[in-house]
């Protein structure tokens, strides 16, 4: 019984957690990118070309990013949202539940200490005049794509917190995107930097 109600309990907790950490991430985001606008006076954000792989990129994770905080939003204020979700039963659990809480959290917390460290030189998407140089240290010298590697767990995090048809399609077309993103911007630095991002590259790995 007690185990039910555990369940009961950290279930309505994630049903807010979830509303209050995509609200927080649309926040941070638009603040920082305001500022970042701000600090070196031009664009910060870099799409690229109209209908370009890049560019759909984009727009995907933008229309995404939406949707799950529409729905956590949604399921917030009317918890019989929920069946429409069609939760999966067999990934719902309170373990489960608990390690996609911390999934999400650490994930966060891991991509905003990267952001403080990156400052001013952060940039999303590729920029056509940078960037100045490779980033070989601190956590890029065990992931060349560490931002992508932690969206990627909040992602999962994301699934296994609210186990449904939709988080899963959201995770993997979330994957997906990342994996372009990424083949993208490695083009874009090899050709760039070329021989020193190929010795970059042969020493640490795109992921982990």
């Amino acid at each position: 019984m007690s185990l039910q109600i555990n369940f009961a309990d950290l279930f309505e907790f994630t049903r807010v957690y979830l509303a209050a950490f995509y609200t927080f991430v649309a926040v941070f985001y638009t603040v920082r990118i305001i500022l970042l606008k701000q600090s070196i006076a031009r664009e910060a954000v870099f799409a690229g070309p109209r209908f370009s792989a890049t560019w759909w990129n984009h727009v995907t994770f933008r229309i995404f990013r939406v949707v799950i905080w529409m729905v956590c939003a949604i399921r917030l204020f009317f918890p019989s949202f929920d069946n429409y979700l069609g939760i999966l039963s067999d990934w719902q659990s309170a373990p489960l539940m608990l390690i996609g809480n911390l999934f999400l959290a650490f994930g966060l917390i891991a991509i905003m200490t990267i952001h403080y460290h990156l400052g001013i030189i952060w940039r999303s998407g590729i920029d056509p005049n940078g960037p100045d140089n490779i980033i070989s240290s601190g956590i890029y010298r065990y992931s060349r794509n560490p931002m992508f590697l932690l969206v990627a767990i909040t992602q999962f995090g994301f699934f296994l917190a609210l186990p449904s048809p939709f988080s899963l399609f959201c995770l993997l077309i979330g994957l997906y995107t990342l994996q372009r993103q990424v083949i993208a911007e490695e083009k874009h630095l090899t050709e760039k930097f070329s021989q020193e991002y190929e010795a970059y590259s042969a020493n640490v790995r795109r992921w982990l």
